[in-house]
């Protein structure tokens, strides 16, 4: 296991907050509160004057679903790049008493955990309990012969500690042995050390950030796997979550020539099991979404005709 890099260029003065951020954007846009709640009720995420105020004084930040959508319609609102407000947002409070934050061993949510054990041998995990997940969110992509194409996955994290420089993926396909898929870094991160292991169907990859991280900096990151061809039939997607998820999204897309005929999301914490009846939207789609999740298992799961 490498000694992780250290933190350069932190500094000792905190750099610029979300409030400071948002409030600076909607000045040099010269855009009233009430004209940019009227856009963002336009576009299907509304938020109010009062609770606008609130976050551009810093007196609250956004944390529930529909808040984070509504901070990415800000985004292109206000003419910034994608992430440059989610990015700003520390660390979420949790909420009730049913939320848990202590990790779990990196492999114990695995079928075969020495597999999982084996195949992170010379990669840096040390990090890993260092990052708050702050968002995450899949997208798969279901072609039309029921295989899955593409995963694309965006998250939000943020650093506990000074240094923190890179994100490990772990993913196992349905039928080990069969072609294996390709790992591509999409934005805010590079490939590291990746190990494929075909007969146990594990690939392990390190997704290393642009900088090491200060302590309380968040980042934005996507990457996305994508499948050759060979690909056995689709049947599930599911999310194996260690720590604590502040939101968690799961979205399968699937091709209109090819629906489903009956669809769940489900959750399994401490091995007991939750199933909820999905349907189809317009589009041919299907989402399922969780907040302060974890540990556990969380995921959707089909049947064909």
């Amino acid at each position: 296991m490498r000694t992780p890099r250290s933190a350069s260029g932190t500094g000792s003065e905190p750099g610029p907050s979300f409030a400071f951020t948002l409030r600076k954007a909607i000045r040099e846009r010269g855009i009233s509160m009430e004209r940019i709640c009227e856009r963002l009720r336009e576009r299907g995420t509304p938020v109010s004057v009062a609770t606008l105020s609130y976050w551009q004084s810093g007196r609250s930040q956004p944390e529930r679903a529909a808040s984070l959508a509504a901070v990415e319609q800000l985004e292109q609102l206000l003419n910034l790049r994608t992430g440059d407000l989610l990015g700003m947002l520390s660390a979420p409070r949790p909420r009730g008493r049913s939320v848990n934050r202590e990790a779990i061993d990196v492999a114990a949510l695995w079928p075969e955990p020495e597999a999982v054990h084996s195949a992170l041998a010379n990669v840096d995990t040390s990090w890993d309990t260092r990052l708050s997940r702050v968002s995450l969110h899949d997208r798969i992509v279901i072609g039309p012969d029921g295989t899955e194409q593409t995963q694309s996955i965006r998250q939000v994290l943020r650093a506990e500690e000074d240094g923190v420089d890179r994100w490990v993926v772990i993913y196992e396909v349905d039928e080990p042995g069969g072609p294996m898929p390709l790992i591509r870094p999409v934005w805010n991160c590079s490939l590291g050390t990746v190990n494929v292991d075909q007969a146990t169907g594990l690939l392990v990859t390190e997704l290393v950030f642009p900088h090491p991280l200060a302590r309380g900096e968040s980042i934005l990151t996507e990457h996305a796997l994508d499948n050759p061809p060979g690909q056995p039939l689709s049947v599930q997607h599911e999310r194996r979550c260690r720590l604590l998820v502040r939101e968690l999204l799961l979205e399968v897309r699937f091709d209109r020539a090819a629906l489903p005929a009956r669809i769940v999301q489900y959750s399994v914490i401490a091995d007991h099991e939750r199933v909820k009846t999905l349907s189809l939207d317009a589009e041919g789609s299907v989402h399922a979404l969780a907040t302060d999740f974890g540990p556990g298992r969380y995921g959707i799961r089909w049947e064909w005709d």
